[in-house]
């Protein structure tokens, strides 16, 4: 089993949902990257961001299918304190 400080990888949407609140984070879009009315970068926001708008999760997860990504994080840190590294991937080729 995975030490809790490694590097995991999921395209389960509860995983990333429960991930993302657990740390106060909500789902957003970075500013002017979509079409009118779409999300366009996706980020997780942790705090205020003048680059960021916050969207709801069906929003989040619509794009998340639509671009074929996977969410890589980590739970904690070496130290053991909670982590907020994540990043968004591209999914491995079938």
């Amino acid at each position: 089993m995975a030490a809790r400080h490694e590097a995991k990888i999921t395209t389960d949407h509860d995983e990333i949902r429960r991930w993302a609140e657990e740390r106060n984070g909500r789902p957003a879009t970075v500013r002017d990257t979509g079409e009118a009315g779409e999300a366009g970068v996706l980020r997780i926001l942790f705090r205020d961001d003048e680059s960021l708008e916050p969207i709801g999760w069906d929003e989040f997860f619509e794009k998340f299918e639509e671009e074929k990504l996977a969410f890589l994080y980590q739970e904690e840190t070496r130290e053991g304190q909670t982590s907020r590294f994540f990043k968004l991937v591209e999914r491995d080729r079938e």
